[in-house]
């Protein structure tokens, strides 16, 4: 397994797109480097940000083993695998696993179905027992519908191969996790604006969106809290409200927006995800403190 210990800004990568709405691997690629060049250490291909509920099959595949082979083992990768179909996750997840430089899964409590906590244990064990393969699981309530509760991510703490939580949700259950959950388990938070904090409680880091735009300045709060809480304080403070901005409306398209203005053109959204109109474009640009 990656040894994930000193990765600590885990990058969700969006999927750039040409005009045709192909996937753009020389576009990835640039974005990728420039991200590995300011200190990111670790990403995910195929999550939200992604666009990966637009993605075919066939498409997940040869994103995931392009950039699995683009990245060659220089820090960990993690590839969404979820659904809420458990059967099409354990099949998929198993496909996935045979793709080398993929180093593990992350499963979303699966989302529509709304099942109970039964039901989501029950849910992560099937997963784990028939893929033998790392498994992080995803709890993101805005999206699924349902909460899984602190209990039960500590109960499936435990369970071999399951080795880590991307967890959306306040920071009295985030620390909780931390404190209630194996050392070795592997504790992100899935909100930018938490990054501090989920470090200085004793989690991992982030699982960012953010980071595409901001990352030298979050590296930079990283680097700098052990020896000066203040600055880091700051850092985070000054970072919040464009995390924030970022947000404004249904991502990724904000920051295919700003890639794009910034110079890297990553092209549109799919479907059902809209582009920006030039009014939105100017609420974001507000947000993040940038001139039109």
């Amino acid at each position: 397994m990656a040894d994930f210990t000193k990765t600590d800004i885990i990058t969700a990568l969006i999927t750039p797109f040409t005009a045709d709405q192909e996937i753009n691997y020389p576009a990835l690629e640039t974005l990728t480097d420039r991200l590995l060049q300011e200190g990111g250490n670790g990403f995910l291909i195929g999550g939200t940000t992604g666009e990966t509920p637009t993605l075919t099959h066939d498409e997940k595949i040869s994103l995931y083993t392009n950039f699995a082979q683009f990245i060659d083992g220089r820090v960990p990768v993690i590839a969404g695998t979820g659904s809420n179909n458990t059967q099409a996750t354990i099949d998929f997840t198993t496909e996935v696993s045979q793709i080398p430089g993929i180093d593990a899964a992350l499963v979303v409590v699966p989302y529509y179905n709304k099942p109970n906590q039964v039901g989501m244990k029950a849910h992560f064990r099937a997963v784990a027992q028939a893929t033998n393969f790392p498994i992080i699981i995803y709890n993101i309530p805005g999206r699924t519908g349902v909460k899984m509760d602190v209990d039960t991510i500590v109960e499936l703490s435990h369970e071999p191969n399951i080795i880590g939580i991307k967890q959306c949700g306040s920071m009295e259950e985030f620390e909780a996790i931390v404190q209630q959950t194996p050392d070795d388990f592997l504790v992100y938070t899935g909100e930018d604006p938490q990054s501090l904090f989920a470090r200085s409680v004793g989690g991992n880091g982030v699982v960012s969106v953010a980071s595409h735009l901001y990352l030298p300045e979050m590296r930079q709060m990283y680097d700098v809290m052990n020896t000066d809480l203040a600055q880091a304080g700051q850092l985070q403070r000054d970072l919040t409200p464009k995390m924030q901005g970022l947000f404004l409306y249904p991502s990724p398209s904000a920051v295919k927006f700003m890639l794009t203005r910034n110079g890297l053109d990553v092209g549109g959204c799919r479907l059902p995800i809209t582009d920006l109109t030039a009014v939105e474009q100017a609420y974001v640009l507000e947000a993040l403190g940038e001139k039109e």
